[in-house]
């Protein structure tokens, strides 16, 4: 032992032992402080992470507002709960949105706190960065990594105006031209000894014989024609005597009524030549075609206006087509169209609209359309069929752009006489009209706006919704949900009415993954327009229900404020109701039809014994509509053929009875109202039942446990309505 230490023992034992006590107490309290007052780097981590135990968060990959604290399965489908999100306390979840998250591809389950695989589809987790979701501008915001976008598959494009050509097809069937349909018909009576065309089909030209006619009545009109021409006597110009004037009138009135009666101008001449009567004619034809028909036999006996030939022109045809009234926007008087001909595949003739149908065919909601086609060559054929394509070039408002019919004039009843200045039409007579009237307008005309347009894979439509998803400018990988007002699609593309602006950039692939993602988020999406109030006095096992129904509940305060009674005689009596209605839900929880048959039988009389006149004024009143509902209600689960009709029928009951259940009471026991929001194709339906667990009479033993306790109804509810007077 050293001196010093030697010195230090020789101090302590000379020291009393009651001071020495004093000392160290001292010098354990200095140090203790110490290290109290340590910085937070000395720590050790397991002590500064210990503050509150970690929490784990677990949801259903098919119904994400499930959240529960721990592994099970979903109360709602019974698929296995995955693990959503996990905390550890107050500290590092408020340091939560700054951490990495990762997210299957194709969204299959909320974005998690650890990577890995997706644990319902197996695919490598990526990384995807937080929006900060507390904010209000996020509630639509999503926020991917690039490997992320990648994996997606998301493209974008912009907001462009511009004009979309349309592409309308319509079918039809080639016809005559009616106004280039010719008749021969017997102008004087009597008898056809010779038809020269005895077949129809026969193509013929104008001037050609068609009919030999006998007529007495000829010989008669020839032999005062060679009468008035014997009178009519060669005079010295300019010294006309008075007789040979009127001779010379009634010459020629006999002429005209010979051109009347169908004579061509070389047969009159042939009887004046020829000098003496005859009583046959031969009629002509007056226009070259094909006949069509043959209405007389040869031999026959005809009238003054017997048909004998049509004869048509099939150089210049018609195609009568069916446009649907979707399509109507596009189409114009004027407008080029393009058809095949089923007997030329491959071959394409051209046409124009020359008439659109002012009155719809209510049956077969399409419009006809007449399109003129010149047939020179004879090719196509009446009663062919044909496939026409119409291609339009949309401005805005709806208006046609056609760059070589601008500034042009138009026949309003032949579109095919086109003039580039004003006058009459060349077949009719009619004024030419500027081709702006008939809805054409061209490209370079100042006053004409672009519509604005987006491809068609662009918005999300669910009804009369229209959902986009847009790149926010300067922020690479986030994507903002929109919703817009749509107008027509014209081909790949939908013209935007309002919600976007030029230049913007449109997501057109992989938004339906955004949209998948943001409803695994509970934000709002293309079937959630938006994000339902939190309640949490409507929570149970987990699942928020603030997008439910509201529950339908009746005022029942009389006009001067008073709160109605309801005496107990009609109590014991609605207690019989209720526990008829209660037997058909247990009834058809368990699949068992014919049970709930007999109990909805039973449950019409129970409502028969209910005496109405025990109630008065608005109680009165709101019984006799909630009874006629229900009793129509059970007589059709009565009469129900099979167990889903039944199911159908009760879902109605169900509603009336819970607004009688909440107005009058339920006396003598408690009962449930349950929500299952699954039921009649994701409408969800309501139901009342005596059991605290859930019997699910809309699925049965499919989904038995599928629903969710919104409240409880008992005695107070009556006694609320009836005891405050």
């Amino acid at each position: 032992m050293s001196s010093a230490e030697n010195k230090a023992v020789s101090i302590l034992s000379k020291t009393p032992i009651p001071l020495l006590v004093i000392v160290v107490f001292v010098l354990g309290y200095a140090f203790k402080g110490m290290v109290s007052t340590a910085p937070p780097a000395q720590m050790s981590a397991q002590e500064s992470a210990s503050d509150e135990p970690s929490e784990e968060i677990w949801t259903c990959s098919m119904h994400p507002q499930i959240q529960m604290p721990k592994p099970g399965k979903c109360p709602l489908c019974g698929m296995d709960l995955v693990l959503a999100a996990q905390t550890s306390g107050k500290k590092t979840a408020k340091k939560a949105k700054h951490e990495p998250k990762y997210a299957c591809s194709m969204f299959c389950v909320p974005p998690m706190s650890r990577p890995g695989n997706c644990p319902i589809c197996g695919m490598v987790m990526v990384e995807v960065e937080d929006d900060g979701g507390g904010e209000e501008g996020s509630l639509r915001t999503l926020t991917l990594s690039a490997m992320a976008q990648k994996l997606a598959e998301i493209e974008t494009v912009p907001v462009k105006r511009s004009t979309v050509s349309a592409e309308i097809r319509m079918v039809g069937k080639i016809d005559y031209d009616e106004t280039r349909l010719g008749y021969i018909t017997a102008w004087v009576p009597g008898r056809l000894d010779r038809l020269y065309v005895d077949y129809t089909g026969v193509p013929v030209q104008k001037g050609d014989h068609m009919v030999y006619l006998y007529s007495p009545e000829l010989a008669t009109a020839q032999t005062e024609l060679l009468e008035a021409l014997r009178r009519v006597t060669p005079s010295e110009p300019g010294k006309k005597t008075l007789m040979n004037e009127r001779a010379s009138a009634w010459l020629e009135s006999i002429r005209d009524k010979f051109r009347l009666w169908g004579l061509t101008d070389e047969q009159i001449v042939e009887i004046e030549t020829r000098g003496t009567a005859s009583d046959y004619m031969t009629i002509t034809a007056p226009m070259g075609g094909i006949v069509i028909h043959k209405n007389v036999l040869e031999g026959s006996y005809v009238k003054t206006g017997t048909r004998i030939y049509t004869i048509a022109d099939l150089a210049h045809l018609w195609i009568k087509l069916d446009a649907y009234e979707s399509d109507l926007a596009w189409l114009r008087y004027g407008q080029e169209v393009e058809f095949e001909a089923e007997a030329y595949p491959g071959e394409t003739f051209t046409g124009t609209v020359a008439f659109i149908a002012p009155v719809l065919d209510a049956k077969t909601r399409t419009v006809k359309v007449r399109v003129n086609v010149e047939n020179p060559d004879g090719r196509l054929k009446p009663e062919m069929f044909v496939h026409a394509v119409a291609h339009s070039e949309i401005a805005a408002g709806g208006r046609v752009v056609d760059a070589e019919l601008a500034g042009k004039w138009m026949c309003p009843m032949h579109p095919e006489v086109i003039r580039d200045e004003s006058g009459d039409c060349s077949r009719c007579g009619m004024p030419l009209v500027r081709t702006e009237t008939l809805g054409f307008v061209s490209i370079d005309a100042g006053d004409v706006e672009m519509p604005l347009v987006i491809p068609a894979s662009a918005p999300l439509i669910t009804g009369k919704r229209a959902l986009v998803y847009l790149s926010v400018p300067d922020e690479p990988g986030t994507y903002t949900g929109r919703e817009i007002r749509l107008g027509p699609r014209v081909g790949n593309q939908y013209i935007v009415f309002e919600g976007l602006e030029e230049g913007e950039q449109v997501v057109v692939s992989g938004n339906f993954k955004i949209d998948s993602a943001m409803q695994i988020m509970a934000k709002p999406s293309m079937m959630s327009p938006a994000v339902p109030a939190p309640d949490d006095h409507e929570q149970h096992q987990g699942m928020t229900t603030g997008d439910a129904m509201p529950s339908p509940r009746q005022d029942m305060d009389e006009p001067d404020g008073t709160k109605v009674t309801v005496p107990p005689a009609f109590s014991e009596k609605f207690a019989d109701v209720l526990a008829t209605y209660l037997k058909i839900q247990d009834a058809l929880s368990h699949d068992q039809h014919g049970a709930a048959q007999e109990s909805a039988k039973a449950m019409v009389t129970a409502l028969g014994d209910v005496d109405m006149s025990l109630l008065t004024g608005q109680a009165h009143m709101a019984w006799m509509k909630e009874a006629s509902g229900m009793k129509k209600s059970a007589t059709g689960i009565t009469n129900s053929a099979d167990i889903q009709k039944a199911r159908a029928a009760f879902a109605l009951l169900s509603e009336s009875m819970i607004v009688s259940a909440k107005c009058y009471g339920t006396t003598a026991e408690m009962v449930h109202r349950y929500h299952c929001p699954m039921a009649f194709g994701d409408r969800g339906g309501d139901w009342l039942q005596r059991k605290d667990s859930t019997e699910n009479p809309y699925f049965g033993s499919a989904m038995f446990r599928c629903g969710v306790k919104k409240e409880d109804i008992g005695r107070q509810a009556a006694e609320g309505v009836s005891d405050d007077r």
